[in-house]
């Protein structure tokens, strides 16, 4: 019997060339996959920024304030395509729905993208761009949550509140990102920063404690026996609560010139201790411990982790700051809370879909564990900065690390999005 042989056997899924119709295979595929462009285009430009503050090179010419700049891209830019990515993955089983192509996404993904590319280009340009921008952005979200909204009205699963929150969450994104641009238009600066606290207490933090609190526990059980799923509801409340409260809490300071009187500094530092003290001990209840022997559920455990250390530098930050009138830590202490938790639980939930859902082994790798750890050492890094002789040196080097730990990250993640999936399955 003579049996032929192919002298060209079929290419292996990662040395297949990079193709962007792949994108179009899977939800996460086409939403990560923005989501990670915007990343690394802003953190590459933050970083930019940041040495020009250190190096006497020539400074590129700004129409917007470039802290306003970057807070607002790092916090409703790529978040919201991630949260994307993710939703019309978990989403759909959450809510015992028919899955979502892929191609439902493209359009508010691409006005997104769009979006925020402009924006980058505004902060150069002009405010007509930022504006356009942030109105393209604005639109491709809302046109995100209708779709994720109707799946939740249409579904009839018993469990619906974590979706439900999150497509809440989503909607404030979208409120917050049409109030920016009124500031914007305005040139507000000082509202609009106001504007860029509240989304992330208003719209980030809720949706990482919804998705926190249905899948940490899970997740844990399932990979240690020895640990109960728990998660009660009365949980989920107090987080949510927390967040509104710290919303608030930003709204007072804001509306004060000359820094937030020193009783709400008070009241607020005490607050964020009980809050951080209690998602500290809820670490520990969901196996912090155990977890750190399994990379890729350490990863999410040291991003709860870090939630309740976060609340507590707040905390600390604002009581110490008593005497003169401002948080001890300025900016250090916040970035515990958006570097530190989100970006952790991002960095761990970006990489178990991207694996999960693309063919490949569940678990983080050297490389991928590094990153994480680099990832950590930037926050370390940005949360003590503002304790150092030359805060400009610290920015900056904090910078590097952000890029050493995310850009290898991002890089290798975006060229599995192109590509087909190792096992040969579809999505």
């Amino acid at each position: 019997m003579n049996t032929k042989v192919s002298p060209h056997p079929p290419l292996r899924p990662d040395a297949a060339a990079w193709h962007g119709r792949w994108l179009l295979a899977a939800p996460h595929r086409l939403g990560f996959a923005a989501a990670m462009a915007v990343l690394l285009s802003a953190s590459v430009w933050w970083s930019w920024i940041l040495m020009q503050r250190v190096w006497p090179l020539a400074p590129p010419p700004l129409a917007l304030a470039p802290i306003l700049v970057h807070g607002v891209v790092m916090t409703l830019g790529f978040m919201p395509l991630f949260v994307a990515g993710f939703t019309f993955t978990a989403g759909p089983k959450w809510l015992a729905m028919p899955p979502l192509p892929a191609q439902a996404l493209l359009g508010p993904v691409v006005l997104q993208l769009v979006g925020w590319v402009a924006w980058l280009i505004g902060a150069h340009s002009g405010v007509v761009w930022a504006l356009l921008g942030l109105l393209a952005a604005a639109t491709g979200q809302a046109w995100q949550m209708v779709r994720f909204t109707g799946l939740c009205w249409r579904s009839r699963a018993t469990d619906r509140w974590h979706a439900a929150i999150i497509a809440a969450a989503g909607w404030s994104g979208v409120a917050h990102l049409l109030a920016l641009a009124g500031a914007v238009w305005a040139q507000d600066i000082a509202l609009a920063l106001l504007l860029v606290r509240t989304a992330v207490w208003l719209c980030l933090v809720p949706t990482f404690v919804a998705a926190l609190h249905r899948l940490v526990p899970f997740f844990t059980s399932n990979a240690l026996p020895m640990v109960e799923l728990w998660r009660p509801w009365w949980v989920l409340i107090v987080l949510l609560t927390a967040a509104a409260v710290e919303a608030l809490f930003e709204v007072g300071a804001g509306w004060r010139e000359g820094g937030p009187p020193r009783a709400l500094m008070l009241g607020r530092g005490l607050f964020e201790l009980v809050v951080g003290a209690i998602v500290l001990w809820l670490a520990l209840v969901w196996g912090l411990v155990q977890a750190l022997s399994i990379r890729l559920l350490a990863m999410l455990h040291l991003g709860v982790l870090w939630l309740g250390l976060a609340f507590c530098l707040l905390g600390a930050s604002q009581l110490l700051g008593l005497r003169q009138g401002w948080p001890l830590l300025g900016l250090g202490a916040w970035h515990a809370l958006t570097m530190g938790f989100l970006g952790s639980i991002l960095y761990a939930m970006v990489t178990r879909v991207s694996c999960g859902h693309g063919g490949r082994k569940l678990l983080a790798d050297q490389a991928t564990w590094w990153g994480f750890w680099a990832l950590q050492a930037a926050v370390l890094l940005r949360v003590s900065s503002a304790l150092w002789p030359n805060e400009s040196a610290a920015l900056a080097l904090t910078a590097a690390v952000w890029l050493l730990a995310i850009v290898p990250w991002g890089l290798r993640l975006l060229s599995w999005y192109g590509r087909p999936r190792p096992d040969g399955r579809p999505g």
